[in-house]
């Protein structure tokens, strides 16, 4: 199996060292191309007005001028010219992604670029506490939860984003599959303050965003100490409000 590894928190993070061994355990076929310089918060953005540059490091570990969108985008060109890898996990992430931070997480969105080319694809987090960073749910429990995975068949433009508790791995309950959550984002923090020439400067940050603990879902999961495994798909589409939509615009077209 040809696994590929990328991340958002950069090629010298220490959650990429903790997937390279994870991956080890699937395959000795592995490369790893992860953005040179700290992505987080970069979604699932793609550098288009300016050059992007690859640099190998050896052992089939490269890094890219660019977001973790690139860093897949050019992994799968340039990197795989027989042919595409069987596995893309993105990851670890320090620090979750759950509800709504997906849509700007750079690992979630690194996985979805994947996706979207036909590979299957996961994301792995590591939630953090006020104790410090500590991978040791990921490393206790990572080798199970991508066994699992890499034997499902995902379907096309489907991705499989995965969340680990903040708690040693001995304290960790269990695996929950489960529904993507929501955060309340209007009680998000926005720090104003003044630089040194007097100018004011603003710094967005998510300390008051409050969650919703609805049952089912990745945020209550982990929450709970529960390892959240949750699929996503990449058709965004609100078909409940297709015909509804169909019929607004009908009334007026003298169809």
């Amino acid at each position: 199996m040809k696994i590929l590894l990328t991340n958002d928190d950069g090629i010298h993070a220490p959650g990429l060292a903790v997937l390279e061994k994870l991956a080890r355990t699937l395959s000795d076929d592995v490369t790893v191309c992860a953005p040179a310089e700290e992505q987080s918060g970069a979604g699932h953005s793609l550098t288009l007005h300016a050059p992007v540059r690859l640099r190998e490091h050896g052992g089939r570990r490269f890094s890219v001028t660019g977001t973790p969108t690139d860093s897949v985008n050019l992994a799968l060109r340039k990197l795989f010219p027989e042919g595409m890898p069987d596995l893309v996990i993105s990851g670890v992430n320090a620090g979750e992604n759950l509800g709504d931070d997906i849509t700007y997480s750079g690992t979630a969105s690194a996985a979805m670029e994947a996706a979207l080319a036909g590979v299957p694809a996961i994301a792995l987090s590591q939630a953090f506490r006020d104790n410090g960073p500590s991978f040791s749910a990921t490393e206790g429990w990572g080798a199970k939860v991508l066994a699992a995975l890499v034997k499902l068949t995902m379907a096309k433009r489907t991705l499989v984003n995965v969340n680990f508790p903040a708690l040693p791995a001995d304290k960790v309950r269990g695996i929950r599959v489960v529904r993507q959550g929501f955060h309340d984002y209007s009680r998000g923090s926005l720090v104003e303050a003044t630089d040194p020439r007097g100018r004011p400067y603003f710094w967005f940050g998510l300390q008051d965003a409050e969650h919703t603990l609805d049952h089912g879902t990745d945020l209550e999961a982990v929450e709970d100490g529960y390892i959240a495994v949750t699929p996503l798909q990449l058709d965004l589409t609100h078909y409940a409000a297709i015909d509804t939509l169909a019929a607004q615009f009908a009334e007026g077209d003298g169809s």
